[in-house]
């Protein structure tokens, strides 16, 4: 029987090599100030529950849910509010921050820490328990957790996703966990299993991590209700499309949710997040973040407290042995590049990916040659080169027709393009631009 997979992908270098045998290793803040963008999810900015001159302590609620799609920011650290001001994100807006002078001391709030039995906790109780710990999706797409896990029917969700695949080349922040933290995925899973009377267990983890693969399996072997399966190692496998058609053969688009093909995904450690909050009263305060790429000294995979500075961590990991001409705030196929490392760790925080060369800038663009590549690799079966004439044309409606709406910003297209055409920022920028345009019609279609 062959390895559960999706049809199309690509499969770039992988580069994992540079820091997957590195274990994680817990680094403390140097600065004293640490910042805390209330945008750090999907949805509604958080709205400060602190003032200026307040003091606060580890796990302390400072800003909580705008609406139902938002999430808590918890303090890592405790400390004095110096401002609340707004400071850049990695995607290099400008966010409202609640910046806190670090004393070092690290003093928690009551009940901190404390072990809990989630067995005896009624379904409403972990579900406010993870909203108090303001988990969201750790994979990249920030969705608030306990949003996901209020689903209309818990009782038509049928599988629980973990997702292990860690397709994005050079981060390997995930399989770290899988390898140092394995029961507590395993135990963030069950309890997930106690909110769906119905669901079964999946972890999927691609064959490119067989130790991994050995350790999970070897610890759910007397689990009736939870199974590993091996995935074939492709990008963009761990996409949510990808992930639910290779496990359970159920398609997806953009008109529905998971829940709505009754499967649930969570990320490795937002598994991990939510197991720590419940059985270990601890809010999601921390991250691991990989440093990597062939311009760092020594690759690594840091445990580090929201709020920290980017510099930090690449100080930590011996500073750059050559000039990077481009680094990045994620992996090289969805990350984000940037022009300063003066930002802050937040919840979306993954790696930080150094390159010495700049291949987009190296590789120009020159013209189609309508080989047909991008249509091959697209997993959403979309025809890249015709939606890319009506991005050049900014034409809306022409690339609603083509489906432009089901693309999901892979980068598969891309990254086979021989042209090297932009594809993936057009096709963005577009999807933007229809978003927009619904939002307008149906705020003038209320109006009326």
């Amino acid at each position: 029987m062959g390895l559960a997979t999706f049809i199309g992908g690509v499969h770039p270098y992988e580069g994992k090599e540079l820091s997957m045998e590195h274990p994680i290793t817990v680094l403390q803040p140097k600065g004293t100030e640490m910042v805390f963008p209330l945008v750090q999810h999907i949805g509604a900015p958080a709205k400060p529950l602190v003032a200026v001159g307040d003091e606060v302590l580890v796990g302390q609620i400072i800003a909580e849910a705008g609406g139902f799609i938002s999430a808590n920011v918890v303090s890592s650290v405790s400390g004095k509010v110096k401002k609340i001001e707004p400071r850049r994100v990695a995607n290099g807006s400008m966010v409202n921050s609640v910046i806190i002078e670090d004393d070092k001391e690290y003093r928690a709030i009551e009940g901190f820490g404390e072990k809990r039995d989630y067995t005896k906790l009624s379904k409403d109780e972990i579900r406010n328990i993870v909203k108090a710990a303001g988990i969201v999706g750790l994979g990249g797409a920030g969705f608030p957790t306990h949003v996901k896990l209020s689903p209309k029917n818990e009782n038509e969700i049928d599988y629980i996703i973990v997702n292990g695949a860690e397709c994005e080349p050079y981060l390997t922040s995930d399989y770290r966990l899988m390898m140092e933290e394995p029961e507590k995925i395993v135990g963030g899973l069950k309890v997930i299993l106690q909110l769906f009377p119905n669901a079964k267990g999946i972890i999927g983890i691609e064959n490119n991590k067989p130790k991994a693969i050995e350790k999970l399996r070897e610890l759910v072997k007397n689990e009736s209700k939870i199974e590993v399966v091996e995935l074939y190692t492709k990008y963009p496998q761990g996409g949510e499309r990808s992930l639910i058609y290779a496990c359970t053969g159920r398609k997806l688009n953009s008109s529905k949710l998971p829940a709505d093909v009754g499967c649930i995904v969570d990320n490795t450690d937002t598994v991990i997040s939510i197991y720590n909050a419940v059985v270990e009263s601890t809010p999601l305060i921390r991250r691991i973040v990989t440093i990597t790429g062939d311009a760092i000294t020594t690759p690594q995979n840091f445990k580090v407290r929201t709020g920290m500075n980017y510099q930090e961590l690449i100080e930590a990991a011996g500073g750059f042995k050559k000039e990077p001409r481009k680094v990045l705030s994620g992996g090289p196929m969805m990350g984000q590049a940037l022009f300063t490392l003066d930002i802050p760790v937040t919840k979306a925080s993954s790696s930080i990916t150094t390159f010495v060369n700049d291949e987009v800038e190296d590789n120009p663009e020159t013209p189609c040659i309508k080989c047909g590549r991008c249509v091959d690799a697209c997993p959403s079966f979309l025809v890249p080169v015709l939606m890319m004439e009506k991005a050049l044309a900014d034409d809306t409606e022409g690339f609603e027709k083509l489906n432009g709406m089901e693309c999901v910003e892979c980068g598969s297209c891309a990254y086979v393009c021989p042209a090297k055409r932009p594809l993936t920022q057009g096709f963005k920028y577009m999807r933007q631009a229809v978003a927009a345009k619904r939002r307008a019609a149906a705020a003038k279609k209320e109006g009326k």
